[in-house]
């Protein structure tokens, strides 16, 4: 049996992917996450042998999801599932150890065809994609372009991440526990190291780096209504 957790914040896709997987004589759905935190509980809870991880999701997206699971658990195969097509999120992915990238507008047998192909070993991508991936592994995917982005802590990103998706000093205290004062101390290196200086353009930066997008930004949306 393939013991699978799938991680995604549509709740009817997860739902009916479940569903799906489910009528599968060999596949198991050990657990459902609707974000990157609760992908990582459930990937130390089930030792799944595959998490099937959405790219943008709130709180920690699926690209620091990914590689948090792989740090704890190397045998855990991660296959992308995401609606975007842009080579950042795909290279994102497999540079966070992912070992394939699926659409989610393909088909059904697709998504099967790419979880046995994972399993046993192989990556796979899905034919809208595999023209942009340099390779067939993830240690040949072409760097992105060189972005004061690497230079950000994990934690600096995940605060980076919160904050475009709209979350106060205080939320965000509170989700990674950790003190205000320590959020906002932060906020101001993020505002440095970036030569940043409002939540827009923060908001901007995080969606072009891939650690969330338009639709989970309320902070983007509201900057474009007003100037409008």
């Amino acid at each position: 049996m393939i013991k699978i957790v799938i991680a995604d914040d549509h709740s009817i896709l997860q739902h009916g992917l479940c569903n799906s997987l489910e009528l599968e004589k060999n596949i198991v759905v050990a657990g459902k996450a609707e974000s990157g935190y609760e992908a990582i509980e459930l990937a130390k809870k089930f030792r799944p042998d595959m998490v099937i991880m959405d790219v943008s999701m709130p709180g920690l997206n699926g690209i620091e999801a990914t590689k948090q699971i792989l740090k704890l658990y190397p045998v855990i195969k991660v296959m992308a599932l995401s609606m975007h097509t842009e080579r950042i999120y795909i290279a994102g992915m497999m540079q966070a150890g992912a070992s394939g990238y699926i659409l989610k507008s393909c088909s059904f047998n697709e998504l099967l065809a790419g979880i046995h192909a994972i399993i046993s070993g192989e990556c796979y991508f899905c034919r809208e994609v595999k023209h942009l991936v340099g390779g067939v592994n993830n240690d040949n995917v072409d760097d992105p372009p060189a972005s004061v982005f690497s230079l950000l802590s994990k934690r600096e990103r995940e605060i980076l991440q919160l904050i475009a998706e709209g979350a106060k000093s205080r939320r965000i205290a509170e989700k990674l526990k950790i003190s205000v004062k320590t959020v906002d101390n932060h906020r101001t290196r993020l505002k440095m190291k970036l030569n940043i200086h409002s939540i827009a353009e923060l908001t901007k930066f995080a969606i072009a780096e891939g650690l969330t997008s338009p639709a989970i930004s309320p902070c983007l949306s509201k900057f474009v209504k007003k100037n409008t």
